[in-house]
């Protein structure tokens, strides 16, 4: 079984940047990617950014373009999540995520990280 455990939120302000890390465990871990996503209050779940595991390629929501970044390190089974000029609309509760196939949805979520930006 995976397990995703996220780390780095906080508190910030309006302009600031902040680092998210997921780190992976289980037997054999090699998904398809990771991914990102984050939910505010009283809104749905929503994708931010994600990365495939062997390749590489990256997709961001528009709203975090130019923004956050999205990279992995495979030798130690993590992601990160790089985000600079954080905005207060960013405040939301981040989730890490993996897939082990592109026809299969995200099956593995971590706990969450909370991370609020303050105007």
């Amino acid at each position: 079984q995976v397990q995703l455990v996220e780390s780095g939120g906080g508190l910030v302000q309006a302009g600031d940047s902040l680092r998210l890390s997921c780190a992976a465990s289980g037997r054999t871990f090699s998904p398809y990617a990771m991914g990102w996503f984050r939910q505010a209050p009283g809104k749905e779940r929503e994708f931010v950014a994600s990365i495939t595991w062997s390749g590489g390629s990256t997709r961001y929501a528009d709203s975090v373009k130019g923004r956050f970044t999205i990279s992995k390190d495979n030798a130690k089974n993590t992601v990160s999540l790089q985000m600079n000029s954080l905005k207060p609309e960013d405040t939301a509760v981040y989730y890490c995520a993996a897939r082990n196939s592109i026809l299969r949805e995200y099956a593995y979520w971590g706990q969450g990280t909370q991370v609020t930006v303050s105007s």
